[in-house]
C-alpha cells in the first residue's frame, strides 16, 4: 500500500534524508520518496501508517 503525506517542514535534501532514514529505522523495507519541492513524502509499505507518521514526527517534522 502506498500513501502520500504533506510535510510542510521539508526545506532541503538533508531534511529528505533525515525523514527517509527515520522511516527506514521503523520499516526497513519501505519504499520512500521525499519531494522537497512539493513538501510531500510518499511511502509504499505494509507497515501501519501511524507508525510511519510517528517516525516522521519523532524526527522533528510536522504532518499536515
Amino acid at each position: 500500500m502506498a500513501w502520500t503525506l504533506k510535510v510542510p517542514d521539508i526545506a532541503c535534501e538533508g531534511c529528505a534524508q533525515t525523514i527517509t532514514e527515520s522511516i527506514h529505522a521503523t520499516e526497513p523495507n519501505a519504499k520512500v520518496n521525499v519531494d522537497v519541492k512539493t513538501k510531500t513524502v510518499t511511502v509504499e509499505s505494509t507497515a501501519n501508517p501511524e507508525s510511519i507518521k510517528k517516525a516522521i514526527v519523532d524526527a522533528g517534522y510536522t504532518i499536515d
